[in-house]
């Protein structure tokens, strides 16, 4: 079991003039042997932040580690953390047969085929599918193969980007309770990325919300979805389907009817404040929310980057 820290993180895209600042000062800590679930619109940095800690997109300042090494001085071959994309179809190279995509990952002097063999039963794909390539699987199929590609390279911390997104609803499950049994089989840490609160709340112990490249509530997840501290975490909440909706088809870009700002000039101070239910566009004396930075970094078990979250009851 491995402990995997964002901090401090900013990711930075182009000139500083024309430039897209991706994640801003974001802070993190996925505990060893948990489950913590990064949810927010699109557009918020989740993915960019994954992107980060497995070396797909760079580190303009802050830093991320694994167990206190900085990430960026982890070997490339066999480093002990992986990630499943969101679309296993484009993930996997459409030439290898998924025997072979699987092999790939795994660590010099390993029998390829023998343990490519036991990674497709454990995640509950026939082993002689094999010598398939990844056109012939369905999705689900194709995930699982994703995930025992993971697992090939013997990971402590394994990052799930929008994993069930692209799959149906039938097989969401089925999805799900696997990385729920294969987290507690090798003791993994796990940061899994979604839209979806339903499926946050069924298989994560903690919960971070991101908004526009910060990191603006953190805590358990329970409590989190009961009491949520911080304005943005409440219009998400509202914005999922309702005891009458389908829950696992819950998609969180539902709460974007108001225009999120421009990520290339984003408000100064807080930067929910231009779309707050309580900061200053109902209440015209809270200009705090419009000149300081709540966000400024925090970890703790239990934080919301709102000068405001006393404000907020439990729903």
């Amino acid at each position: 079991m491995s402990e995997l820290r964002f901090d401090d993180v900013r990711v930075r895209y182009g000139s500083h003039r024309r430039g897209l600042t991706a994640v801003d000062g974001a802070s993190l800590v996925v505990p060893s042997g948990r489950i913590v679930g990064l949810v927010g619109e699109s557009g918020s940095g989740k993915s960019t932040l994954a992107r980060a800690a497995v070396g797909l997109a760079p580190i303009s300042s802050g830093q991320i580690t694994l167990d206190g090494t900085d990430v960026r001085r982890l070997p490339r071959r066999d480093r002990p953390l992986q990630m499943i994309f969101q679309d296993p179809y484009s993930s996997l190279d459409p030439r290898l047969t998924i025997g072979e995509s699987i092999g790939e990952a795994m660590p010099a002097g390993t029998d390829r085929r023998a343990e490519a063999a036991r990674l497709l039963e454990l995640v509950h794909v026939d082993p002689s599918r094999a010598a398939m390539l990844p056109r012939e699987l369905s999705g689900g199929q194709r995930q699982r193969v994703a995930m025992a590609r993971a697992l090939a390279g013997k990971p402590k911390v394994v990052i799930a980007d929008e994993i069930t997104s692209a799959l149906d609803v039938s097989v969401q499950g089925a999805v799900l309770n696997l990385v729920r049994d294969l987290q507690q089989q090798f003791h993994l840490s796990i940061l899994f990325i979604s839209h979806n609160l339903a499926v946050i709340r069924y298989l994560c112990d903690i919960v971070a919300v991101m908004y526009l490249g910060r990191i603006v509530e953190v805590g358990p997840t329970l409590e989190v979805l009961a009491d949520p501290r911080h304005p943005y975490t409440r219009e998400l909440l509202e914005a999922a389907p309702s005891k009458t909706r389908t829950l696992l088809a819950g998609d969180l870009d539902a709460a974007g009817e108001i225009d999120v700002p421009d990520p290339h000039d984003p408000p100064s101070g807080c930067r929910y404040h231009t779309r707050c239910a309580i900061g200053p566009v109902q209440r015209q004396d809270r200009d705090v929310c419009r000149t300081t930075d709540p966000a400024a970094g925090v970890l703790s078990h239990r934080w919301a980057a709102c000068h405001f979250a006393d404000e907020l009851t439990t729903r």
